[in-house]
């Protein structure tokens, strides 16, 4: 179980670098304006112009930060590793690694009318990722496969729910950018909101998983 508690803080470990890294090149979408635009209509203006930039990357900052809260839970509670858990960790890591270009492209295209499209492609994307979140998780707590045995399967399925309802309202927000960009946008801060909040479930899990390894 010491070999098994290590190799999984390694994992966590690495991933916690990846993201870091990745939610660190969301910065490199903000420039200042350049010297021509600010002679032309003022610095404050130029900056207020940027407006599309600063809500790609506030909005993809606290996707990334929730993605990473989750994680981090969903590792504490992981108590044992293997090659296939390796694997779909990676997946999840590639598709946080593709937010900084949606973003951009999402920041590019928001103030004109190819804003549908380039939001809908974002959207899609945050799709992808919970996908592959939840195929993360389903791996791990199939028949307490990564778990203690002492965990509630009962527990198990009700988180195994909760979670379930990301990908469905991901596909939601993609579909409102059809009818309202910033309708969809609106959305993703809701669920960012939302599975950020401290979920009683999972620190119960935890709890299980401590209590299992002191017992």
């Amino acid at each position: 179980m010491v070999e098994q508690n290590k190799e999984t803080a390694r994992i966590e470990a690495f991933s916690d670098g990846v993201i870091a890294i990745i939610i660190t090149l969301l910065v490199f979408s903000l420039q200042r304006p350049s010297d021509e635009i600010v002679t032309e209509i003022g610095l404050v203006r130029a900056l207020l112009d940027q407006w599309s930039t600063y809500l790609a990357v506030s909005i993809s900052f606290f996707f990334i930060l929730v993605m990473w809260i989750n994680h981090h839970r969903l590792f504490t509670a992981i108590r044992r590793s293997d090659n296939n858990l390796l694997l779909l960790n990676g997946l999840l890591l590639f598709g946080i690694s593709v937010v900084p270009f949606v973003t951009a492209m999402m920041a590019a295209y928001l103030q004109y009318e190819e804003r549908v499209a380039a939001v809908m492609i974002y959207n899609g994307w945050s799709l992808v990722v919970a996908i592959f979140f939840n195929l993360l998780w389903r791996y791990a707590s199939y028949r307490n496969r990564l778990f203690s045995a002492n965990t509630d399967p009962a527990l198990i399925a009700f988180i195994s729910r909760q979670y379930a309802f990301g990908p469905p309202l991901y596909l939601v927000a993609m579909l409102l950018a059809i009818v309202n960009p910033f309708l969809s946008l609106g959305t993703d801060i809701a669920l960012a909101v939302f599975f950020a909040l401290p979920n009683r479930a999972v620190s119960q899990l935890i709890q299980e998983q401590t209590e299992g390894d002191k017992s």
